[in-house]
């Protein structure tokens, strides 16, 4: 009998630097999502953009084992085309994908726009909005031309990152400043620098990742993370702090044992988690996000306050991820919270595709 059941599509892996992350958030997912509801299929995208089915964890999906999965999923398997890689199985079977991929060609809208000109309806923010969340110089010049209240920052493309715009770093933002390529995720390739020296070759790591950096002030602060969920009325979680175990929170503190400490919900006052949310739903909509997204804050007490940080639009789902976190103590547990997002990606498709149509 044909499958009733929705082809839910995982695509993971990916070809950027944040690859082992990516694949850990999928091990995740597939564990703890309901196979009762849905056909579910696990779609690795490997270091040379091929698209490969995950062979032994679809056979564990398919046997009612997904326990068995373990901690992440590799990216090996039997080859496929990308466009039959999410089509139905069975005529008229509804299938969603959702777009795991951290990083450059996956968080970026390149992936979402492959599945747009598909009609493929898929869990998260658009083409538009992925692209701008994924660049931070974008995403601050959208976020400061709505008003929105950020740390000082200055940005730089490759040919122009020599001497003249370190001097300008130096006397218009002083030292310790954070660098961080424009295009990447879960701290790949941001560094702190506390004098030119270490400023030079932060900027020149950077640029190894992306060809354009960004250098903000070191803000002296609690960082604040919410998640938001929802299309044009999106909702907000209960604010989390991540405690840095190192000088911030850089790519092993979020991964490795032992690193930071994340308190959900975090210790604020009343007022200042107001104006968290309020903040965080006001940048959602200001970067034009849709589904998901987790929204990152600095919060300077007895300062300028709240400041916008940056927003994610693909959010690790590892074990030590903060936005199902945030989501569990707001009240939505794992497996719904998977659900929720897939609801959102089906409604998100089906508004659109009244939109833009020829009139008979």
């Amino acid at each position: 009998m044909p499958d009733a059941r929705p082809r839910l599509v995982i695509l993971f892996g990916g070809v950027s630097a944040e690859r082992d992350v990516s694949c850990t958030s999928a091990a995740s997912v597939l564990g703890a999502v309901d196979l009762e509801r849905y056909d579910v299929v696990p779609i690795g995208i490997d270091g040379d953009g091929r698209w490969l089915l995950a062979d032994d964890a679809k056979a564990l999906l398919d046997g009612g084992r997904a326990g068995e999965i373990g901690a992440t999923v590799p990216v090996a398997g039997s080859e496929l085309e990308p466009l039959p890689a999410v089509a139905p199985a069975t005529p008229g079977q509804q299938v969603v994908v959702l777009p795991l991929i951290h990083g450059p060609l996956g968080e970026d809208g390149t992936v979402q726009g492959l599945l747009e000109l598909a009609g493929v309806p898929y869990v998260g923010t658009g083409v538009l909005g992925s692209a701008v969340c994924m660049d931070k110089v974008a995403a601050k010049a959208l976020a400061g031309a709505a008003g929105l209240p950020q740390a000082r920052h200055l940005a730089c493309r490759d040919v122009h990152a020599g001497e003249a715009f370190l001097d300008q770093v130096v006397e218009e933002l002083g030292l310790p400043v954070f660098v961080k390529p424009a295009n990447m995720g879960s701290s790949v390739g941001v560094a702190r620098a506390a004098d030119r020296e270490a400023l030079a070759a932060a900027v020149a790591d950077a640029l190894r990742y992306d060809e354009w950096v960004v250098v903000e002030e070191a803000v002296v602060g609690r960082e604040i993370e919410l998640g938001v969920l929802g299309n044009a009325e999106p909702r907000v979680s209960v604010p989390g702090e991540i405690v840095p175990n190192h000088e911030f929170y850089d790519y092993e503190d979020k991964y490795s044992d032992g690193g930071a400490r994340l308190d959900v919900p975090a210790d604020l006052p009343a007022d200042v988690v107001e104006a968290a949310q309020a903040l965080a739903l006001d940048a959602y909509r200001v970067l034009r996000c849709d589904g998901y997204a987790r929204v990152d804050l600095f919060y300077e007490a007895g300062g300028r306050g709240l400041l916008l940080n940056e927003v994610n639009t693909i959010p690790g789902f590892t074990p030590k991820s903060m936005f199902p976190m945030l989501w569990a103590a707001s009240g939505v547990p794992y497996a719904e919270l998977i659900d929720e997002m897939v609801r959102l990606g089906v409604e998100r498709a089906a508004h659109r595709s009244t939109l833009g149509r020829p009139q008979d």
